[in-house]
């Protein structure tokens, strides 16, 4: 029997599970069921969140077709900064969105996507000074990732961002927090407790990604990427790509000529 995942509007991700669902004490097929569950939690926070999503992502195409060279960037640390490198680093390949469009604000630079820098997130000064080197400003969207929705250095280059003008939205799992009460667009994504307690890499984790995904492809449909549901800028790279891309280019041809 499918054990539901408890009402994940009821506590915040730094609580400890029950005794009843200690995964470390189930059998493996036991605690398997329980995670894959607790995953599914994600979705009735997406689903509550999508009209914040919406107005962030809208509110983010327009600020970007403004101008040629807006960026989006992605703020964060641990966990939630490498969700986000995810989402920007596969928007250039799938839309042609360019590289130079695109900034990442990682507590302890890219060394900590492979390895933890101590203290590195608790640096606010550090979150600021990042957007100043980037050259942020008004033209920019930045994208803070956080679980807690109280991380310093998320929260010093939100805070940056906001001062220059730039868009900010703000991505937490927990409410009433400065994430959240700091940026133009806060979007709260609320999964509660976690199954294992201490990681957000789990529903917080997978409800960040989720909600991304939303974002960015919804800003690249708008920016005029997508037409009949297909990608019409990806950029061929390898065979698969080259052949896929020939398979768009003969389906959007045979579209245009039943028009």
């Amino acid at each position: 029997m499918r054990i539901r995942n408890r009402d994940p509007n009821h506590g915040t991700t730094e609580d400890v599970p029950p005794a009843d669902r200690n995964v470390d004490k189930m059998a493996p097929s036991a605690a398997l069921a329980l995670m894959l569950d607790s995953q599914a939690g994600a979705i009735p926070a997406l689903q509550a969140a999508l009209p914040a999503i919406e107005a962030a992502a809208i509110a983010a195409h327009d600020r970007l077709s403004q101008t040629g060279n807006g960026r989006l960037i992605y703020a964060g640390a641990g966990t939630s900064a490498r969700i986000g490198v995810q989402d920007g680093a596969e928007l250039p390949p799938t839309f042609n969105w360019p590289k130079d469009r695109l900034g990442f604000l990682i507590a302890g630079g890219p060394s900590a996507l492979l390895g933890a820098i101590e203290n590195a997130e608790d640096d606010a000064a550090a979150g600021a000074a990042g957007f100043t080197a980037l050259d942020g400003g008004a033209h920019d969207i930045v994208i803070g990732i956080a679980a807690s929705g109280k991380t310093p250095y998320t929260l010093g280059a939100i805070e940056a961002a906001r001062q220059s003008g730039a868009i900010t939205i703000g991505i937490a799992n927990n409410p009433n927090t400065p994430l959240l009460t700091g940026a133009d667009h806060p979007i709260l994504l609320a999964t509660g407790g976690e199954i294992i307690a201490g990681s957000t890499r789990l529903t917080a984790g997978t409800a960040q990604k989720i909600c991304l995904n939303l974002i960015s492809n919804m800003i690249m449909i708008q920016m005029g990427f997508v037409a009949n549901g297909m990608m019409v800028a990806m950029v061929p790279t390898n065979e698969k790509l080259r052949h896929r891309r020939d398979q768009i280019d003969a389906a959007l041809g045979q579209q245009s000529r039943i028009d």
